[in-house]
C-alpha cells in the first residue's frame, strides 16, 4: 500500500518553485443562500471547509512569520489543485478576516482514490430474502417511522475498480458516492499533501497546518439546520432527521436509527452507538434481576436474627466494644450500629449470591452476543475486509520511512520508519513510562490511606467535643463516616487531576511510538489509557473490599502502617457499606464531571458564540460559516465516550456483590447518554470527517479482561468482604453441638460467638485508652469479628477453630464459585457462535457474485483479446503461404 500511494500521490506533491506561478482558488461572494452545499455555479458540491485568517489582517504575528505561513497555505492550496481537487475562496460574512476555502472533489478523483483507498461500493441490490423476527411485531413499536427515515437499500458491494466501471451499480454519478464517503476521501487528500520541505524533510497535511495555526479549522459541512430542514429542495435535510427522530430526548425509549446514523456520521461513529444501545438493552435484564435481590433483601430485613442481636438492648446494649485507635478513641456500645446493620442485611444477603453469580453469566451472554451482532454489522456496513484491504496508512508513519528493509512474505523491499533496534528501545522506553505512571498512582492511594489512617485520629478526638447537635448528628456523623466521606471526596479530586495530566502524558508515548495505521495507533492509546484508569479509578475501590480491617492485629497488640499508622477496622458489620459509599462517590462525581465537560460546556461556548455574532450583524448566514462557529471534536473523538463506558461497565460487573441496584442506575444513566451524546454531535459539534470502523478495536479484549477478573472479585467480596460466609459456618457447625449449645441450627447466638473478648488490662501504654473504663466490667469486645480465644485460655488471643472453619469455607465458597461461573462461561462461549449463518451466507453470496461479475468479466475480455491475436495469427499464416500474384 506504501509503494502504491507513493506511484500515485508523493509525485504529485512536488514543492514549488518561488518562481513558478502558484494556482490559487476561485473567489466568489456569498449569494444569500443560507442552506446552499454548493459552489456559488450551483453544481459542484462543497466536500469539505478550509478556514484561515487573512494573513494581511494579522496582528499577532511578525511580518516575516506571516509571510512564511502565507506562502505554505499558498503552495498547500497550489499543491490540492494539482491533485485534481477544486477551491473556491469566501470572505466572511460576520469576519472581514476570516476566509473559507470550499472544497470540492470531481468525478474522476473520486474514482482514482476510491480505487486507492479499496471502498466498497455497490454492485447490485441485495437478493437475499429476510426472514422478520418472531419478535418484528413488538420491536416494531419501538422503531422510527419509516416514512420519516426511509430504511437504506441493502446492496452486495466490492472494492472499487475503475476499469470495471460499468460493473458498479451507478444510477447517477452525483449520488453514487455519498457525501460521508466524498468527504472522507477529500479529507485522505488533505492529509497528505505537501506545503513545504526543510533539510530534506517533507512536510505535508492539514493536521499540521492547523497545528501551527495557518488554517484556523478543516471540516465537512453539515445537510441544514438542526432546527428545520433545508430551503435548498435538492438537500434532503438529514441533520435535521437526525436530531428530530434520534437525538431529541422525547426519542429516549424509541431504538436507534443506526443505518441512517452510520451514512451521516460513518461506520465509527455508527458502531459505537450500536454498542451502547446494545449494552444499555442488555443492563435491562441486569437491572431486573439486581432489584429483584434488592427487594428480596429489604423483605427479609426483618427477619435478620444477628441485627435483631444487634439492636436488642439486652444483647448489643451490654456489649461494650474496644477502642478503634490507640489513646484518644474512647470504648463504645454495639447499640450505636443498629442503623447500619439493618442497612447492611439488605446487601448481604443470600440475594447477593445469586446476583453475583448471575452477573458472571450475565457478562459472557452479553460480549458473545455483542460478537453476533458486531458481526452482521460488518456485513451490513462493509467493513468485514476492512482492516486488511482498506486501511490506510497514517501520514505520519510514511513521511519517517526512510529504513528499508526486506518483507519476509513479498520477498521485496519495503520502507519502514525504524529498523528493529530502535523499535525494542521505543517499545521499552514506552513501557517504562507507562510503568511509572502506574506506579504514581500506586503511591497517591498509599498517599489517600496514610491521610485516613492519619485523620481519623484527629476525627476521633475532636468531633465528640465540637458536636453539640442532637442524637441524630451524633449517629450518623462517626470519625469512621467523616474519614470515608473526605477520604472520597480527596480521592476524586486527585483521579480528575491525575487524568488530565496523564491525558496528554499518554498521546506523547503513542506518538512517539509512530504505530502504522490509525487503528493501532487507538488501540495502543486506548490499552495505555485503560490501564491508567483502571488502577486510578479501582485502586480505591479494591483497597476497602480487599485489604481494610484485614492485617489489624488485636487491641493488645494491633499492626502498624509504616510503623507508626494503627491500621484502619471496619465496621463490626463490614466494610460493604463503605465500598458502596466509594462506588456512589466516585461514579456520581465522575458522571457530573463528564456531563459538565462533554454537554454544558460546548453548549455556553455556542451560546456565547451565538450571541457575539447576533450582537455583530443581522445578515444572512452561510452554513459554512454557521458550522465553523461550533465545536470542533477532540483529536482523540470517541475515546471518552467509550472510556466512561467501559469504566461503568467495571463497576457495574467487578463490584456488583456490594451493590445489586448498580445496573438500574446504569441503564438509567445509559439511556440519557445515548441521546445526550447525540445531542451533542447533531447541535453542538462540527461534523466529523466519516472514518471505517471494523468493530470497537481495543475496547473488546479490555471488557472481556474485566469480564474474568468480575468473578474473582465478585467471588472475594463475598468470601471476604461480606459476613456471609461466616453465618453459614455459624449456622451449620457452630449453633449445635459439639461446638454450640443450641438443639437446633439456629442464628441465634451469632453476634456473641463472633466478636472476641479482649481484658482491658492487656492494653499496652501505647495503645490505653485516655477515657476511664466505665462499670464493673474488666473486658470488651473486638470490633471485626476476628475470632480468637477470650483472655485466661492456654491459646488466649490466638485463632480459635471457629476461624480456620470460616477459612476454609471461604477458600472452598471461591474456588467452587470460580470453576462453576468459567464452565458455565466456557458452556455459553462454546454454544453461541460468534458469526451467525445468515451472515454467513450473505458474506458467502457477496464472495460469489464479486467473482462472478468482476473476475468472469476479466476472463471474458482475455478471450476477446486472445480471439482476436489469433484471428491476426491465422490470417498472417494464410498470407504466408498464399502464391505471389505474379
Amino acid at each position: 500500500l506504501v509503494l502504491e500511494l507513493n506511484q500515485i500521490i508523493i509525485p504529485t506533491y512536488g514543492t514549488v518553485p518561488d518562481q513558478q506561478n502558484l494556482h490559487t482558488p476561485e473567489w466568489a461572494d456569498f449569494d444569500d443562500k443560507p442552506d446552499s452545499l454548493f459552489f456559488s455555479d450551483g453544481q459542484r458540491r462543497i466536500d469539505f471547509v478550509l478556514v484561515y485568517e487573512d494573513e494581511s489582517k494579522k496582528m499577532t504575528h511578525k511580518r516575516s512569520d506571516r509571510k512564511k505561513q502565507k506562502r505554505k497555505r499558498q503552495v498547500y492550496e497550489s499543491n490540492l489543485i494539482n491533485n485534481g481537487l477544486q477551491l473556491e475562496a469566501t470572505r466572511s460574512v460576520l469576519d472581514e478576516k476570516l476566509i473559507f476555502v470550499k472544497v470540492h472533489a470531481p468525478w474522476e478523483v473520486l474514482c482514482m482514490y476510491a480505487e486507492v483507498m479499496h471502498i466498497k461500493l455497490p454492485l447490485q441490490p441485495n437478493d437475499l430474502k429476510t426472514r422478520d423476527s418472531a419478535f418484528n411485531w413488538f420491536s416494531r413499536l419501538f422503531r422510527v417511522d419509516e416514512n420519516i427515515i426511509k430504511p437504506e437499500q441493502e446492496f452486495f458491494t466490492a472494492p472499487f475498480q475503475k476499469e470495471l466501471l460499468s460493473n458498479f451499480y451507478i444510477q447517477d454519478k452525483d449520488t453514487f458516492f455519498n457525501p460521508a464517503t466524498r468527504s472522507r476521501i477529500v479529507h485522505f487528500i488533505l492529509s497528505r499533501v505537501e506545503y513545504a520541505t526543510k533539510n530534506n524533510v517533507k512536510k505535508f497535511g492539514i493536521n499540521k497546518l492547523l497545528d501551527t495555526g495557518i488554517y484556523k479549522a478543516a471540516f465537512p459541512l453539515h445537510d441544514s439546520s438542526f432546527r428545520h430542514p433545508s430551503t435548498d429542495p435538492n438537500c434532503p435535510s438529514e441533520r435535521y432527521l437526525l436530531y428530530r427522530e434520534w437525538a431529541h430526548p422525547k426519542n429516549i425509549f424509541k431504538l436507534q436509527p443506526l443505518d441512517f446514523v452510520r451514512k451521516y456520521y460513518g461506520e465509527k461513529i455508527g458502531i459505537y452507538f450500536a454498542w451502547l444501545g446494545f449494552y444499555t438493552n442488555m443492563l435491562i435484564v441486569a437491572a431486573v434481576v439486581g432489584v429483584g435481590c434488592f427487594l428480596y433483601g429489604c423483605l427479609t430485613r426483618d427477619n435478620c436474627t444477628w441485627s435483631q442481636e444487634v439492636c436488642d438492648p439486652k444483647i448489643g446494649g451490654n456489649i461494650i466494644m474496644c477502642p478503634q485507635c490507640d489513646k484518644v478513641c474512647t470504648y463504645w456500645n454495639l447499640t450505636i450500629t443498629c442503623e447500619s446493620s439493618k442497612k447492611l442485611c439488605i446487601f448481604d444477603s443470600f440475594g447477593t449470591l445469586v446476583f453475583a453469580v448471575f452477573m458472571g453469566i450475565w457478562v459472557t451472554l452479553f460480549l458473545e452476543f455483542w460478537k453476533r451482532r458486531q458481526a452482521e454489522l460488518e456485513y451490513e456496513w462493509d467493513t468485514v475486509e476492512y482492516l486488511e484491504q482498506e486501511e490506510q496508512v497514517r501520514p505520519e508513519y510514511e513521511a519517517r520511512c526512510t529504513h528499508v528493509v526486506m518483507n519476509e512474505i513479498t520477498q521485496q523491499e519495503e520502507h519502514v520508519p525504524y529498523t528493529a533496534c530502535e523499535k525494542c528501545i521505543r517499545m521499552t522506553f514506552c513501557t517504562s513510562a507507562v510503568v511509572f505512571w502506574i506506579l504514581l498512582i500506586i503511591a497517591s492511594v498509599i498517599g489517600i490511606i496514610v491521610y485516613r489512617l492519619s485523620v481519623f485520629l484527629v476525627f476521633s478526638a475532636t468531633l465528640p467535643q465540637h458536636i453539640s447537635g442532637t442524637e441524630a448528628i451524633r449517629k450518623y456523623l462517626t470519625p469512621q463516616t467523616a474519614t470515608s466521606v473526605t477520604a472520597s471526596l480527596i480521592s476524586f479530586i486527585v483521579i480528575m487531576v491525575l487524568n488530565v495530566i496523564y491525558e496528554k502524558v499518554a498521546i506523547l508515548i503513542t506518538d512517539f511510538e509512530l504505530p502504522r495505521t490509525q487503528t493501532d495507533y487507538e488501540n495502543s492509546l486506548t490499552t495505555k489509557m485503560f490501564l491508567f484508569q483502571f488502577v486510578n479509578y479501582y485502586s480505591s475501590c479494591f483497597y476497602i473490599a480487599f485489604f481494610k480491617g484485614k492485617f489489624v492485629g488485636h487491641p493488645g497488640n494491633p499492626v502498624y502502617w509504616l510503623g507508626k499508622y494503627r491500621n484502619e477496622e471496619c465496621d463490626p458489620g463490614g466494610c460493604l457499606l463503605e465500598l458502596t459509599t466509594q462506588l456512589a462517590i466516585i461514579v456520581g462525581g465522575k458522571a457530573i464531571w463528564n456531563n459538565i465537560q462533554e454537554v454544558f460546556l460546548p453548549w455556553v461556548k455556542n451560546l456565547i458564540g451565538r450571541y457575539c455574532a447576533a450582537a455583530r450583524s443581522e445578515k444572512v448566514v452561510p452554513r459554512w460559516e454557521q458550522d465553523y462557529h461550533l465545536q470542533p471534536i477532540g483529536k482523540l473523538g470517541l475515546f471518552y465516550e467509550y472510556l466512561e463506558m467501559v469504566i461503568q461497565f467495571g463497576f457495574v460487573t467487578l463490584f456488583v456483590a456490594s451493590f445489586p441496584l448498580a445496573p438500574l442506575l446504569a441503564l438509567i444513566n445509559n439511556m440519557l447518554e445515548i441521546r445526550l451524546d447525540a445531542w451533542k454531535l447533531t447541535t453542538q459539534f462540527r461534523r466529523m470527517v466519516p472514518q471505517k470502523a471494523q468493530d470497537i478495536g481495543a475496547w473488546q479484549p479490555i471488557m472481556q479482561g474485566i469480564a474474568i477478573l468480575a468473578v474473582v472479585t465478585n467471588a472475594m467480596i463475598i468470601a471476604f468482604t461480606s459476613d456471609m460466609i461466616p453465618r453459614l459456618v455459624y449456622y451449620w457447625s457452630f449453633s449445635v453441638p459439639p461446638y454450640g449449645s443450641h438443639s437446633s441450627h439456629t442464628m441465634k447466638g451469632y453476634i456473641n460467638s463472633t466478636l472476641s473478648v479482649f481484658n482491658v488490662s492487656d492494653f499496652k501504654n501505647a495503645s490505653e485508652p485516655f477515657s476511664p473504663w466505665f462499670g464493673n466490667q474488666t473486658t470488651c469486645r473486638q470490633v471485626y469479628r476476628d475470632l480468637r480465644y477470650p483472655p485466661g485460655h492456654q491459646h488466649q488471643y490466638e485463632h480459635n477453630i471457629y476461624y480456620w472453619h470460616v477459612i476454609a469455607a471461604k477458600l472452598a465458597f471461591i474456588i467452587v464459585m470460580e470453576h462453576v461461573i468459567y464452565f458455565v462461561k466456557f458452556i455459553i462461549s462454546y454454544i453461541i457462535p460468534d458469526v451467525s449463518q445468515k451472515t454467513k451466507s450473505k458474506v458467502k453470496r457477496e464472495q460469489y457474485l464479486t467473482q462472478k461479475l468482476l473476475h468472469e468479466n476479466d476472463l471474458k475480455v482475455v478471450k476477446k483479446t486472445m480471439g482476436k491475436i489469433a484471428n491476426n495469427i491465422i490470417k498472417g499464416v494464410d498470407s504466408t503461404f498464399r502464391p505471389k500474384a505474379e
